[in-house]
C-alpha cells in the first residue's frame, strides 16, 4: 500500500485561526495596559502565531489520524479489499467514510449473493438426490423381489426386469445429461459447426415427435410456409437436441388438442431467432428466472408425469450459450409459453 495520502487542511486552518485570534487578543490587551501598543507588532505576532500553529497542528493531527486510518486500511486489506489496497491512504474523513461505506455495501452484496448460492446449492443437492434415488430404489426393489423368489415365475420375472431396465435407463439419462452439462460448462465439449437448413431440421424433429404429439392431439406446425431454405451455421446435432427438448416440453405441458408452433424470423443481418410457442398451461412469472436451473421444478410436489432427466432446459441453455447465442422465455400462466433462441446465419 502506498504511504502517500490525500491531505486535508480545513481542520488546521480553522483551529490555527481560533488559537491566533485568542492569543492575539490576549496579547493586545496585555500590551495596551502594560506596554506601548503597536499595530505593526501585533500583526507580525498574529501572522507568526498563525503560521506556527498551522504547521504544528497540521503535522501532529495528520500523524495522529494517519496512524489510526492506516490501521483501518491494513485491516481492510487483510479482508482482501482490492479497492483499498490499490488506493492511497487518505486522512480526509469524508473520503474515508465514503470508501468504507462503499466497502460495506460491496461486502453486503457479496454476503447476500453467497446466501442465495448456498440456498441454490442445497436445493440442487436435494433435487439430485431425489432424481437419483427414485429410479435407484425402484431398480433395487424389483431386483430384491426377484431374488426373494419371484424370479421363479416367468411372467413376474419378465415384467420386473422390464421395469428395472426402465429405472436403469432413467439413471443413465440423468448421468449422461449431467456429464454433458459439465462438459459444456468447462468447454470440454467441442461443437461441430456446419451449415444446414434449419427449416428441414425442424421438419425432421416434427416427424420424430409426431406420435408423441398425437397422443395428446397436439398439432405441430410452422407459423407460415418456408419455401426457401434458411441456412444456419451451428452444431446440427446439438441444435436438434435443443429443438427436441423445447418441443417435448411444449407437448408435456400443452393442453389436449392444442398447438405447438415454430417460427423462424430474421433478427438482424446475420442472425435469426427461432421461436417455439404453445398454448399450454403456461408458467407463473415467479418461476421464470430459475427455469433453466438444473432439476428446477415448477411443480414442487416432486412428481413427474413423464420420463426424462429433469435437465432438458438446462442443457438447452448451455448449448445455446456454447454457440455464443441467447435464449429467452416468455410465459403467461393459463395462456401458454414461448421459448426463443438466436443463431448465426450462414454467409
Amino acid at each position: 500500500m502506498r504511504t502517500k495520502f490525500k491531505r486535508s487542511y480545513k481542520f488546521a486552518i480553522k483551529t490555527s485561526f481560533y488559537i491566533t485570534l485568542f492569543i492575539t487578543l490576549l496579547t493586545s490587551v496585555f500590551l495596551y495596559y502594560f506596554f506601548e501598543f503597536k499595530w505593526g507588532a501585533i500583526i507580525v505576532f498574529a501572522i507568526t502565531t498563525y503560521l506556527f500553529s498551522f504547521f504544528v497542528i497540521q503535522f501532529r493531527v495528520e500523524r495522529f489520524i494517519y496512524k489510526r486510518v492506516k490501521k483501518i486500511y491494513d485491516d481492510l486489506t487483510l479482508l482482501e479489499s482490492t479497492s483499498f489496497s490499490k488506493g492511497p491512504i487518505t486522512t480526509d474523513m469524508q473520503t474515508l467514510t465514503h470508501e468504507i461505506d462503499k466497502f460495506a455495501r460491496d461486502k453486503k452484496l457479496e454476503i447476500e449473493a453467497l446466501k442465495i448460492r448456498e440456498k441454490y446449492r442445497k436445493e440442487f443437492l436435494g433435487n439430485v438426490s431425489h432424481e437419483l434415488k427414485t429410479p435407484l430404489f425402484t431398480v433395487q426393489g424389483y431386483i430384491l423381489t426377484l431374488l426373494d423368489g419371484a424370479m421363479n415365475d416367468k411372467n413376474i420375472r419378465e415384467k420386473y426386469l422390464e421395469r428395472a431396465s426402465k429405472g436403469v435407463e432413467r439413471l443413465s439419462y440423468i448421468i449422461k445429461d449431467l456429464d454433458m452439462i459439465t462438459k459444456l460448462e468447462t468447454g470440454d465439449l467441442s461443437l461441430n459447426m456446419v451449415t444446414f437448413d434449419i427449416v428441414e431440421l425442424v421438419k425432421s424433429v416434427f416427424e420424430m415427435l409426431e406420435m408423441k404429439a398425437n397422443k395428446k392431439k397436439i398439432t405441430l406446425t410452422f407459423d407460415t410456409d418456408y419455401p426457401k431454405p434458411i441456412l444456419i451455421k451451428a452444431d446440427k446435432e446439438r441444435i436438434q437436441q435443443v429443438l427436441v427438448n423445447l418441443i417435448v416440453n411444449s407437448l408435456k405441458y400443452g393442453r389436449e388438442k392444442g398447438t405447438t408452433e415454430v417460427s423462424i424470423e430474421n433478427l438482424i443481418k446475420n442472425k435469426v431467432i427461432i421461436r417455439v410457442t404453445d398454448n399450454g398451461e403456461g408458467i407463473e412469472e415467479k418461476h421464470l428466472p430459475r427455469l433453466f436451473e438444473r432439476f428446477y421444478r415448477v411443480d414442487k410436489s416432486g412428481s413427474r408425469k413423464e420420463g426424462g432427466s429433469g435437465l432438458g432446459l438446462s442443457i438447452v441453455k448451455h448449448i445455446i450459450e456454447a454457440h455464443g447465442e441467447k435464449i429467452y422465455v416468455e410465459s403467461e400462466f393459463g395462456v401458454g409459453s414461448e421459448f426463443s433462441f438466436t443463431l448465426e446465419k450462414a454467409k
